[in-house]
């Protein structure tokens, strides 16, 4: 029987088979939930559980910081508010796709509250509304350079911010900004769920901040 394995594997891997049927079998990816996240379109874990839309190296880096005293602010909402939501103790986000709010309301549970804006002033300034400063606001949706901008003065003294696809060229203002207010950064570059394609995600950080990076 172990012969004729070895001989299907020297098969596999003449063809050039034998690496991906590995990876599907039992590669990293797989263990992520990569495969069930592409074939759902939906950014969950290999046990259907909601992920953010983040690279796996920052989801990785992330969790085990987040605290439940957090407030978290997002730009844009989904399963990483559901995500957030299990670990924390509130999550705030401005979403301008009312179709989508409607689609997802029923899957957030009740430390949420997603706000309706249109793409505008309104949506940039919403992280003003509730009168609070965030231990994480995360820029992952529309105007992402403006929202920057208007997210840094709410931040809690040891706040982060998270600017989610930061290897876009026309986000850079929005990297050179947190720059000019003090923050560093660490860049995490790689594989995330759904796609095949890699991206970043960066979070931006003083001393004293409350990942403890």
């Amino acid at each position: 029987m172990l012969a004729l394995k070895n001989k299907v594997w020297d098969v596999l891997n003449t063809v050039g088979l034998g690496a991906s049927l590995q990876l599907v079998m039992t590669g990293a990816l797989k263990q992520y939930g990569w495969f069930r996240s592409y074939n759902s379109k939906q950014s969950v874990d290999a046990d259907g559980n909601p992920l953010p839309w983040y690279t796996y190296s920052f989801i990785f880096f992330l969790k085990p910081r987040l605290k439940p005293h957090f407030e978290v602010f997002e730009y844009g909402s989904g399963n990483s508010t559901r995500w957030y939501a299990s670990q924390v103790k509130h999550v705030t986000a401005v979403e301008h796709d009312t179709n989508w709010i409607k689609q997802i309301s029923s899957q957030l549970p009740s430390n949420t509250k997603v706000m309706a804006q249109p793409v505008g002033n309104d949506y940039i300034n919403a992280v003003k509304n509730e009168g609070k400063r965030y231990h994480i606001v995360v820029v992952d949706g529309r105007n992402r350079v403006k929202c920057t901008a208007a997210a840094v003065d709410f931040l809690t003294p040891d706040g982060v911010l998270i600017l989610d696809n930061s290897e876009r060229e026309w986000y850079q203002n929005a990297k050179d900004l947190m720059k000019q207010r003090g923050f560093r950064k660490l860049d995490f570059q790689g594989s995330l769920p759904i796609i095949s394609t890699e991206s970043c995600s960066t979070v931006f950080y003083r001393d004293g901040n409350c990942l403890e990076i």
